[in-house]
């Protein structure tokens, strides 16, 4: 029985959310993102903060612009990109943030996602200084 690709990436988020590390999930997530094509933001998005999370800013902006490509509202896509871009050093922040922080005053649910997995990854890469300020933006 072959697996359909939306259970293969809930299957590799659970992975991730019962501690696998991020080196060994980034082969798996790449593979989704491969075989979903340039449609599945979330599988982007997870690439995108898994590059983030082993310290590849560049590969994270790749991935965290084809999250942002394929869904431009999703502010964990846009809150992505704005981490990549913060951690290489590059420019056009700002508007990442506005999107995601507008995508967010909408959904009371969207909030505390983008805040759970703000605290996901400070836990796990408690130096994340781009992390905190980011933080800071949307929730302060």
């Amino acid at each position: 029985m072959t697996e359909s690709l939306a259970d293969f990436y809930q299957a590799a988020l659970q992975r991730y959310n019962d501690g696998e590390a991020a080196e060994t999930l980034i082969p798996v997530f790449k593979e989704i993102c491969d075989r979903g094509g340039r449609k599945n933001a979330a599988a982007w998005s997870s690439l995108a903060w898994l590059y983030m999370l082993v310290d590849k800013p560049e590969k994270a902006v790749k991935a965290a612009q084809k999250g942002v490509k394929a869904d431009s509202r999703a502010p964990q896509a846009r809150i992505n990109l704005a981490l990549a871009l913060l951690d290489s050093g590059e420019k056009g922040v700002r508007k990442h943030i506005e999107v995601a922080q507008e995508s967010m005053s909408l959904s009371t649910e969207l909030r505390d996602d983008v805040l759970e997995n703000i605290k996901d990854g400070l836990e796990r890469k408690p130096d994340w200084d781009s992390l905190k300020r980011v933080q800071k933006w949307l929730f302060e």
